[in-house]
């Protein structure tokens, strides 16, 4: 260590360290620009110069070495007039209007500006003329605000790696850019975006952060979208390095399904999936696949927490993913936990609604196992009527029922035969049952559920089946691939129309529809439905699906005040999910509707923190279970990465899957499913870039 004493303050120091750090680390304040604490110093701006005791003149203190005996002062007259030439000469090629760049308030230029106060006018303005380069996804660069300051090129070439910053000139102009003015895809950026986070002024900038957005969220977003906050980065991080067992410890931290999410999840990580605005998203899901087949247990089986017996007992109503999950953490938060399951096993749409050619039940019961290997004690073929009674032997409830009632739609013929529920049809064919269905049949829904019902009839023997729905195609709630295989298996798919009448006198004919011009919804979110005129017609039917919503199976008669949709009221949809009658909660799908298994996970780790508190634990149900990873800065250059296909998994034609509920979707090969996960832009490695120092955060202590 060395001693050295800056403007008066003896400090012990890291021989060798530059100074302006070590002042920095300390909470002395000296003004820099260029320089940064994660990258090489380079001295250009001049605005960190000192004055060392026995040398003339001054020094850049961000390359001045730390030696023993070394007595610096930070701030003098002439200290004073060199900085402030050096800023108004950075400034004669800044715009002078500051207000009206997005950085606006929060650029570290204006900030030291304001701290050094130069004397505007003194020296003339020059105009650089460049046009905003705004065709890269992602980026946007306006060198008219660069001063040159070099960060973004050091952090390209030093920290990442990438190598595509590069100075160029133009006339007699310095700018920073790529090769030849490549765009950044064709020049091999990663889109990492260590430029924008780096650059102290709004040169470099991002195009989808958006103002007031939480930072984090805005810089990792597929972390953010996903309902459970699983860290998807680390574990595609994982995966690209062939450790499929972390992987998957790090989606068990956040919720105990990761086999059936990799499935059958409506990964709306990918649509915020910042790949996709380069060329095509990341396959979350299917990496997420690969890491839970590839798993033994290896470092969560036996392992995570389990917290002393508590003496408390709960009971938790409904089997599906929101119960099961809430039971789990609540287990291991040392409860007694029962589950109560009205259906021959546990899983809830997971065994009785998902199709197992999507979701087989092995695996569901797999991953069930594992939360009675917990100690979750399980009941099933017990439905509770009167959940109010449960607290005379239980402390806390846990209604987790689902919404498995079908809705009928209220138009004429609704209840001829033939006429069919979605939930209903769904549960008979999973548990073998004869469903009804004839030979000719109209789903009527455009959701996944719709099309689980088509292509299950299609796999039962359906002759014809045609699905309608009123929303444009472009527009339909189910997932494409959910659409194109259907119509790759023969189900006639028809967009914007309406739902005119159930044609029959006692037994189903057909439906007649109408085409739909415009459907949307007013201010008031009533539904606006514009048909053309003269535009109907029919089709012929012996089996109508109703595949427009479903309900809780629910009556006032439960003791519980009801919401809208027969959903069970709740204080608080996140926040407390208390009921009407103290010591019983809710959670999933009964009080927000039906959603997602993975929307259903994240709302039964709420209740279970929630339970857990009024039970008197602290509530906090997080765990670790994946080794520590070492994410390195440095990711290097890949040729072409920016054009980089997302890799397809391997799925059988529709002649061969169309007739049985094998599981036909393989999933990626284990050297497809390491290329697609070297394709991420790794944006959680910006979080690990240090945050800009500036002279607000040393007020009172600045040189």
């Amino acid at each position: 260590m060395a001693q050295i004493t800056i403007d008066g303050i003896r400090l012990s120091v890291p021989d060798g360290a530059n100074v302006l750090d070590c002042a920095l680390d300390n909470g002395i304040y000296i003004p820099h620009l260029c320089h940064h604490k994660d990258l090489s110093p380079l001295g250009s701006c001049r605005m960190c110069i000192v004055e060392v005791e026995g040398k003339e003149g001054v020094t850049p203190s961000c390359t001045l070495k730390a030696e023993d005996g070394l007595v610096i002062r930070t701030k003098s007259p002439e200290i004073d007039r060199l900085r402030m030439l050096a800023l108004e000469l950075l400034l004669t090629g800044h715009p002078e209007d500051c207000s009206t760049c997005p950085k606006y308030g929060n650029c570290e230029l204006q900030m030291l500006i304001q701290y050094i106060g130069p004397k505007t006018g003194r020296l003339k303005m020059r105009t650089k003329g460049f046009a905003p380069q705004e065709g890269n996804p992602l980026i946007l660069h306006d060198m008219n605000r660069c001063v040159l300051c070099g960060r973004c090129v050091r952090a390209c070439n030093e920290l990442r790696g990438v190598k595509v910053l590069r100075y160029n000139k133009r006339d007699m102009e310095t700018y920073v850019g790529t090769l030849h003015d490549k765009l950044l895809i064709d020049a091999d950026c990663r889109f990492c975006g260590a430029c924008a986070e780096v650059c102290p002024t709004g040169t470099i900038r991002d195009k989808l952060i958006a103002t007031g957005a939480q930072r984090e969220d805005a810089i990792v977003p597929c972390r953010a979208a996903c309902p459970a906050h699983t860290d998807v980065p680390r574990y595609i991080r994982f995966v690209k390095q062939g450790d499929f067992e972390a992987a998957a410890a790090v989606i068990r931290e956040k919720a105990p399904f990761p086999h059936t999410l990799g499935l059958i999840c409506n990964h709306v990580c990918e649509l915020k999936c910042k790949r996709g605005e380069v060329n095509e998203a990341m396959s979350i899901r299917g990496i997420k696949r690969a890491a839970a087949e590839g798993d033994t247990g290896k470092f969560w089986r036996g392992k995570g927490k389990q917290l002393p017996d508590t003496g408390k007992r709960v009971c938790v109503v409904g089997g599906g993913p929101a119960g099961l999950t809430a039971a789990y953490y609540l287990r291991k938060q040392g409860h007694e936990v029962t589950v109560k399951e009205a259906l021959p096993t546990v899983g809830g749409m997971m065994s009785y609604g998902i199709p197992s050619y999507r979701l087989p039940r092995e695996v569901v019961a797999g991953e069930a196992r594992v939360i009675a290997d917990q100690g979750v004690k399980f009941e099933v073929n017990c439905k509770v009527e009167n959940p109010v009674d449960l607290l005379k032997e239980y402390d806390a409830v846990l209604m987790a029922v689902g919404t498995t009632k079908g809705v009928r739609l209220g138009m004429p013929g609704n209840d001829l035969s033939g006429v069919l529920l979605n939930i209903d049809f769904l549960r008979n064919a999973a548990m073998g049952k004869e469903t009804g269905m004839g030979k000719h049949v109209i789903v009527l829904g455009g959701g996944n559920v719709a099309f689980d019902c088509a292509r299950t009839a299609k796999r039962l023997g359906a002759e014809e089946i045609h699905l309608a729905c009123l929303e444009a195609r472009n527009v339909m709630t189910a997932d494409d691939e959910e659409i194109e295989q259907a119509q790759e298996e023969g189900i006639h798919v028809h967009p914007a129309q309406t739902f005119e009448r159930i044609t029959g006198e006692t037994c189903v004919t057909g439906v007649d529809f109408m085409n739909v011009e415009a459907f949307y919804f007013d201010e008031n979110r009533r539904a606006i439905i514009k048909k053309e005129p003269g535009s109907e017609h029919h089709i012929d039917a012996d089996t109508v699906i109703f595949a427009t919503g479903q309900r809780p199976d629910l009556t006032p008669d439960c003791g519980l005040t009801l919401g809208r949709a027969n959903s069970i009221a709740v204080a608080d949809m996140e926040n407390d999910k208390s009921t009407s009658v103290p010591g019983i909660f809710a959670a999933g799908d009964v009080i927000y509707g039906t959603k997602s298994v993975i929307q259903a996970i994240a709302s039964g780790r709420e209740a279970a923190s929630q339970i857990d508190k009024y039970l008197g634990g602290d509530g906090d149900i997080s765990e670790k279970l994946a080794p520590e990873q070492n994410a390195p800065a440095y990711i290097g250059h890949v040729d072409g990465f920016g054009h980089l296909e997302r890799g397809k998994p391997e799925i059988d034609p529709a002649e061969a899957r169309q007739d049985n509920f094998d599981q036909f979707d393989h999933g990626m090969t284990c050297d497809g499913v390491c290329g697609e996960a070297a394709r991420c832009l790794q944006c959680d490695l910006r979080l690990k870039i240090s945050r800009p120092r500036v002279w607000g955060d040393f007020a009172g202590k600045e040189g």
